[in-house]
């Protein structure tokens, strides 16, 4: 069994508006050192398989289908593997 983590970026071509007013907040707290705020999405879930090759493969996929949205965002995905639950 595998835990996975995947962290959904939003490509650099497109705007991030959440991470845009963020940076507009930390302007108007008096940080004057904050630039460029992206704001990601980051899920966590159980792979039941045996080995990582298939569960990479699956949570690719899971992510490619439902996720995320390949036209606007990238993923990266980390594998851990654990014992049964």
């Amino acid at each position: 069994m595998y835990k996975a983590k995947v962290i959904i970026k939003r490509k650099k071509s497109i705007l991030d508006p959440q991470g845009k007013a963020a940076e507009h907040g930390a302007v108007l707290l008096g940080f004057k050192n904050i630039a460029d705020v992206r704001i990601d999405k980051q899920v966590e879930f159980l792979v039941n398989v045996n080995d990582e090759e298939t569960a990479k493969k699956e949570v690719s996929e899971f992510c490619s289908k439902l996720l995320s949205n390949p036209t606007m965002e990238d993923f990266e995905i980390n594998l851990e593997e654990i014992d049964e639950v």
